[in-house]
């Protein structure tokens, strides 16, 4: 069980540069995983990784946050369509359904797009709003896979291997 709970765990240490004191980052995130996803800001520094909770109710962070580096524009992870738009708990939320059980769910988000609207991968959809738990510029990301939620990074095809730590 502590294997499965390392794998999917990120962490930032381990990032894709091999540098230990900064978090992964991306000039240019313009290119598209095989899974068809794209990384919701241009460019970007991962803040927060993905933190599996222990259960379905427990403590843990269900997403990345990426602070934007530049540009503010959100763009659409994936093709779906907007499942919500709007405010919730005085900070703007975007739900995408990408179907077969996938939802994406981008905040703080300023968005003019309604429920219904589809949208394209790499399409902008927003730009970076205020609230919520991240850091003012970031952006939170979080992915559902039928209701529970998984780590973005899994979409985009950038998760690093496991490392298994020394106990005791």
């Amino acid at each position: 069980m502590v294997a499965v709970v390392l794998a999917c765990l990120f962490n930032p240490a381990t990032s894709a540069a091999g540098d230990a004191a900064e978090p992964a980052a991306r000039a240019d995130a313009s290119d598209t995983a095989p899974s068809g996803w794209t990384w919701p800001l241009p460019s970007f520094r991962l803040d927060r990784p993905f933190v599996a909770p222990p259960h379905a109710y427990g403590p843990g962070h269900r997403g990345i946050d990426l602070h934007a580096v530049g540009a503010q524009d959100v763009r659409a992870p994936a093709a779906g369509v907007v499942a919500f738009s709007g405010q919730v708990a005085g900070r703007g939320i975007l739900t995408i359904d990408h179907g077969d059980g996938l939802v994406t769910t981008l905040e703080p988000v300023v968005s003019e797009l309604a429920p219904g609207t589809a949208v394209e991968a790499a399409m902008p959809v927003g730009t970076i709003g205020f609230g919520g738990h991240a850091a003012s510029g970031a952006l939170h990301f979080g992915v559902r896979l039928h209701g529970e939620y998984i780590n973005p990074m899994l979409m985009l095809g950038d998760v690093p291997r496991a490392v298994l730590l020394p106990c005791c």
